[in-house]
């Protein structure tokens, strides 16, 4: 039956209700359209109260996570999360790292210890002696060695063959935070509350470099393939670098984006997280190109880069993230 030959009602109906589906298509693509290729993809945590924070991810692609308030670090693998018992509740956990083995080094403060999570989930504690601790960032150096930032000896220690090593900071009231080791073994720290980056050698001398911008904030530090050294500047919105004996500092357009961690990909563009904003950033020759995550409501937290350029991400709202190397390296 052609549509001239239809009865007016049935007519007026069938318009109706093409015109309902050309209307509900328009909102979905208003909705969708822009996250339809966003490039990322989100896993939900396996229970709801469960809150990611540090992330890292292994040589064989798993990639780990701590789990703020409960028992257990978190693994991707094999397409899905797991769960591993730590057996001791979780308290302010941000330092992490995976070393060569796939084995997860992190800060657990609850039991006053660093540990060591095997991809079995067996755990080996190394107890600290203090009786109160307070811990940040942890980095695996490329001998194995565990270093991590330690505010209640106001130390970057070292842990290695079970030893603890203590390299104090010679400013008075400096805390420091940020951890990273690069290729040939030199550690760097951030100490916000004195304003400076600190450098350890091999032979275990410490030096402070003083950053340009006073009242910096100074958060999360990495060390690229060539030896430059990044770092937060969450006070300052801005991003610095350290190379040659010098400073440079780029800045972020978006206003008080809550700038919470940082890391290198191989291709070399350091990204970082907007915890406020809900983007995840990339700076890469000198420019700032900003991925808002495909939720209102996101609110992203750690950054880390696999070997294919992939960034996976943590969000404080309860997933975990990952932005595909396809969309994170173009433009």
């Amino acid at each position: 039956m052609s549509p001239a030959a239809m009865p007016a009602a049935l007519r007026r109906h069938a318009w109706l209700t093409v015109a309902g589906l050309v209307i509900v298509a328009g909102l979905l693509a208003f909705v969708w359209g822009p996250w339809r290729d966003s490039g990322f993809v989100e896993h939900r945590m396996l229970r709801r109260t469960d809150i990611p924070a540090a992330i890292a991810v292994a040589p064989d692609g798993a990639v780990w996570f701590t789990i703020e308030m409960s028992d257990a670090l978190g693994v991707h693998r094999h397409g899905k999360i797991e769960r591993l018992s730590k057996q001791t509740p979780n308290l302010e956990s941000l330092g992490l790292d995976v070393d060569a083995d796939g084995g997860a080094w992190y800060t657990d403060a609850s039991a006053r210890a660093v540990a060591r999570m095997a991809a079995d989930g067996s755990i080996r504690a190394f107890p600290l002696t203090t009786p109160i601790v307070r811990l940040g960032r942890l980095a695996v150096a490329p001998d194995r060695a565990v270093w991590f930032a330690d505010a209640t000896t106001a130390s970057v220690t070292r842990l290695k063959d079970g030893v603890f090593t203590r390299h104090v900071s010679r400013s008075s009231g400096a805390v420091p935070w940020g951890v990273a080791v690069d290729a040939r073994g030199t550690v760097w720290a951030t100490l916000p509350n004195v304003n400076r980056l600190a450098r350890i050698a091999g032979d275990g001398q410490v030096t402070e470099f003083d950053v340009p911008t006073r009242g910096s904030g100074l958060g999360d530090v990495a060390v690229d393939a060539s030896g430059a050294v990044w770092f937060l500047e969450q006070q300052a919105n801005r991003i610095g670098r350290f190379a040659d004996g010098r400073f440079s500092e780029f800045a972020i357009a978006t206003p008080s984006p809550g700038l919470t961690a940082l890391a290198v990909a191989p291709d070399g563009a350091v990204w970082f997280s907007e915890l406020r904003s809900g983007r995840l950033g990339r700076l890469r020759d000198g420019r700032v190109t900003e991925f808002r995550l495909p939720r209102p409501d996101a609110r992203p937290f750690g950054v880390t880069v696999d070997r294919a350029n992939n960034v996976w991400y943590t969000d404080l709202g309860g997933w975990l993230g990952m932005l595909r190397a396809d969309h994170a390296t173009g433009g």
